[in-house]
This record gives structure tokens, sequence and C-alpha cells, in this order.
């Protein structure tokens, strides 16, 4: 799974003229599975996210998690994530998952990620959606999980 993770000071994503998911301060995470990810990665990834020390604490380090200041995980699939723009001028999807597989996964990721204590809100999985955001700091990583 690769995953690009934006602390953010909020968020949200619409669907058409539908507001679907909104937020305040914390992670936003665009998600991507590729055919070989299973529970075990999702698991991975989710931990990682509410556990990742990126806020910061009194000093002003990044030293504080998800957890720690009480902020909230969104949770948007993203399978253009997994796209290969090496070679040629049109990207190669062949390492995304199957939107069945895919769904899956993300699920699992939101759902271990509520069960460690964090408030999840997410996208619709396959739809055209804007995500609108405000990049805090600005702080933008790109995590991979282990194979």
């Amino acid at each position: 799974m690769r995953a690009v993770v934006q602390r953010v000071a909020h968020a949200r994503v619409d669907v058409g003229e539908e507001r679907v998911a909104e937020m305040p301060s914390g992670l936003l995470a665009l998600v991507g599975v590729a055919h070989d990810d299973g529970d075990a990665q999702a698991a991975w990834l989710a931990d990682k996210l509410v556990h990742l020390r990126i806020f910061g604490d009194s000093d002003g380090r990044m030293n504080r998690s998800l957890l720690d200041v009480g902020g909230t995980l969104g949770v948007v699939s993203q399978f253009t994530l997994l796209g290969d723009a090496r070679r040629g001028r049109r990207p190669s999807f062949a390492e995304a998952a199957e939107p069945a597989h895919a769904e899956a996964r993300v699920a699992h990721v939101v759902s271990i990620a509520r069960e460690l204590g964090a408030p999840v809100v997410t996208g619709r999985f396959g739809a055209h959606m804007r995500v609108e955001l405000s990049n805090d700091g600005p702080v933008t990583l790109v995590i991979d999980t282990p194979t």
C-alpha cells in the first residue's frame, strides 16, 4: 500500500454536490492499494497513521501523534498512487488492485484506525471526488508499507 499523508488544518470531500466528509485538524491520507496487499499491510498502515509523530509539541518539535493531539484521520482511496509514469506518456496502473480487493483493504485501514481510537472520516470508494484541504506546515509524507 502507498499513502500520501498530509497534516491538515481542515479538509473536506465532495461527490457531486454532496459533502461526504468534513474534518477538523488531523491527517488526510490518500491511499493506494496494490494487487498483492493484504490485511497485514492495511493494519500496518493504520497503526502507522495514528501513531506517526508529526504534530508539534510544546517546543514546536514533531513529537506528537494524531492520538496525542486528538486529531481526525481522513482516508480517501486513490488508485492513481500506484500509477507508473516512468515510461511513455500515459501511466500504467498494472500494480493497482482490482476495485473489490482495494475497497476491502481501505475499509480494513479505517476499521483498525477506529479500533486504535482515532476518529475517521472517509471519501466514497470509486467515486469522482473533490478533495479540499489546508495543508498545515506544509507537512506531507509518502508512506509505503513493507511487503
